[in-house]
């Protein structure tokens, strides 16, 4: 029987903070002497009452401080805490041959922000481009007993060995993206989720293999629901 932990199973549980909060803006965890992980806090959460936490993979020779752009103000603007982890190489350990220190990192990283503030349960997201992508979406859907939705951009593989739960995904590329084309990448994992039972919104625009902020803006949506653009 294969190891969990091989397989990407983390062994991050929910539980009550009991540590002091971090003061609004990003901050660095202070778990790892390189490559750290990073915790944008908006202004105005209470760490008592129970806060969305989005998980933002950076891709292939990336950082934390170049994919934050992604969604940061999308955090200040809904409230959520996003969380960046950084791969110890320069990409994820799965993409380079298996789960390993980063899913260890990443353990590490849930666990402390959980100790200091209480976590949504019904929405705990795992999102990420290109590497960051695949890293979401293999390891979202190995732990799909706590992550509850995947926002998926530019992937270029699934590699799933153990799966668990039923998150919810969105699932967007560019059909212009000459790095990793869209028919041999997110046509054919919508078609094999999709015919695994979960459930995929899929959205394919005139592009190359970037993120878009008004796709970014939908998945918000698709994990929020609209704003109430009234109030």
């Amino acid at each position: 029987m294969i190891d969990p932990q091989l397989a990407g199973r983390l062994t991050f549980a929910h539980r009550l903070p009991n540590r002091e909060p971090l003061p609004p803006g990003r901050n660095a965890l202070g778990l790892f002497d390189e490559r750290d992980a990073m915790l944008i806090v908006p202004p105005g959460i209470d760490p008592r009452r129970p806060t969305p936490l989005v998980v933002l993979f950076h891709g292939g020779g990336g950082s934390a401080e170049k994919i934050l752009p992604m969604l940061e103000a999308h955090a200040a603007e809904r409230g959520f805490l996003l969380l960046a982890p950084q791969s110890l190489f320069p990409t994820w350990d799965l993409v380079i041959g298996g789960h390993g220190p980063d899913r260890e990192r990443l353990d590490l990283a849930l666990t402390d922000v959980a100790s200091r503030y209480m976590l949504d349960p019904l929405t705990i997201v795992f999102a990420g481009h290109s590497d960051g992508g695949s890293y979401a979406l293999s390891t979202g859907l190995a732990n799909g007993h706590v992550v509850t939705h995947l926002i998926v951009s530019s992937a270029g593989f699934l590699s799933v060995h153990l799966q668990s739960g039923s998150p919810h995904i969105f699932l967007s590329h560019g059909t212009r993206d000459e790095q990793i084309p869209i028919d041999r990448s997110a046509r054919v994992h919508t078609a094999r989720l999709r015919e695994a039972g979960y459930d995929v919104t899929s959205v394919e625009y005139d592009g190359p293999h970037a993120y878009r902020p008004e796709i970014v803006a939908q998945a918000m949506d698709f994990v929020f629901g609209p704003e109430d653009v009234s109030a």
